[in-house]
């Protein structure tokens, strides 16, 4: 009778262990083929001190809990190799904002991405000796009559955004550019000396920019796009499909479809930057919503952007001297 159950005993034991087992396998083998994982982002349980050479640091004064709340700097701001594995629920959110039909491989996306363009960390060189002032330029019809220019040719790093020209307004919006931030619909020939920065909203902005410094032969998205632009390819980054997801969930505490560019910008800037100078967004002093470059007239609370909260969330950020805004009047 004791054998009798020994032996039940072990087949029981056995089947329960096996069927773990198997599914651990399944798991294993799934995950090997998803371009997923299931790192956890977080630095709740760490503390910051001042960590910069500037007068005023981002990274200083870490006991705002509005700011620590939001601002998570282990979160990876480029894409390379390395960090290139999705959250599951990251790579959900992303993938949802495009259309269906592109139904490509992500991982195959990313190898070929590498296999072209630099496969590195950036701005990993935070420390105390470091301040590296960016200005953050934008398109406001505000920058006209400013007289911006000198002051933001000063900044180590001068980011522009989409389409956003130099030539011809000089006095006010300068003429250096060290990064130039765009996809597909808003690209723009650059100089050799500028950083190509692509916020992929889509797998098929990915795909974009590898066929414009190869084939040539993606010519649309949901609309016509350039086949080709000029750009170093030596100087080309990614922004990362996690960080899209973070600004949207922690900046905008998930208002909208998705983060403006303008304001993807403004949080890169802080994860990348000692000192953030802001130029060039919001209205004129008459109320106006336009670019410096043209008499568009755009509605900042349209489309899939919460440009309101937007607009609230950055003025937190200069009320906690994180980044200072220039109106231009």
């Amino acid at each position: 009778m004791r054998t009798q159950n020994i032996s039940v005993f072990s087949r029981q034991t056995s089947r329960f262990i096996i069927l773990p087992l198997s599914f651990m396998t399944i798991f294993l083998l799934y995950t090997q083929n998803a371009p997923m994982d299931d790192t956890i982002y977080s630095f709740d349980d760490l503390i910051f001190e001042p960590s910069c050479s500037c007068k005023t640091c981002i990274m200083g004064f870490m006991d705002d809990d509005w700011f620590v709340y939001r601002y998570n700097p282990t979160i990876p701001a480029l894409l390379n190799r390395r960090n290139s594995l999705l959250h599951r629920d990251a790579y959900k959110w992303w993938r949802g904002l495009q259309p269906s039909r592109f139904r490509v491989n992500y991982t195959e996306v990313v190898d070929q991405l590498f296999s072209l363009f630099p496969d590195e960390e950036h701005y990993s060189d935070a420390g105390p000796d470091r301040c590296r002032t960016c200005a953050v330029v934008g398109n406001s019809g505000n920058l006209l009559g400013s007289h911006y220019g000198q002051l933001i040719d000063s900044h180590d790093l001068v980011i522009r955004i989409n389409k956003g020209p130099t030539k011809g307004y000089e006095k006010d919006v300068g003429s250096k550019t060290t990064h130039r931030i765009l996809y597909p619909e808003s690209a723009v020939d650059l100089e050799d000396n500028t950083h190509l920065v692509l916020f992929p909203f889509k797998i098929r902005d990915m795909q974009w920019l590898i066929s414009t410094f190869t084939t040539r032969h993606i010519t649309r998205t949901y609309t016509r796009v350039k086949s080709s632009i000029k750009a170093n390819e030596n100087k080309v980054m990614i922004l990362h499909p996690a960080f899209i997801k973070y600004v949207y969930e922690k900046w905008l505490q998930k208002n909208g479809k998705y983060p403006s560019t303008g304001f993807i910008t403004v949080v890169f800037a802080l994860h990348i930057c000692d000192q953030v100078d802001v130029f060039g967004f919001g209205a004129k002093s008459d109320g106006t919503w336009h670019h410096y470059f043209d008499k568009s007239h755009t509605n900042f609370k349209g489309g899939p952007h919460k440009g309101d909260i937007e607009n609230t969330t950055m003025y937190q950020l200069v009320h906690r001297n994180k980044i200072s805004i220039y109106k231009g009047y």
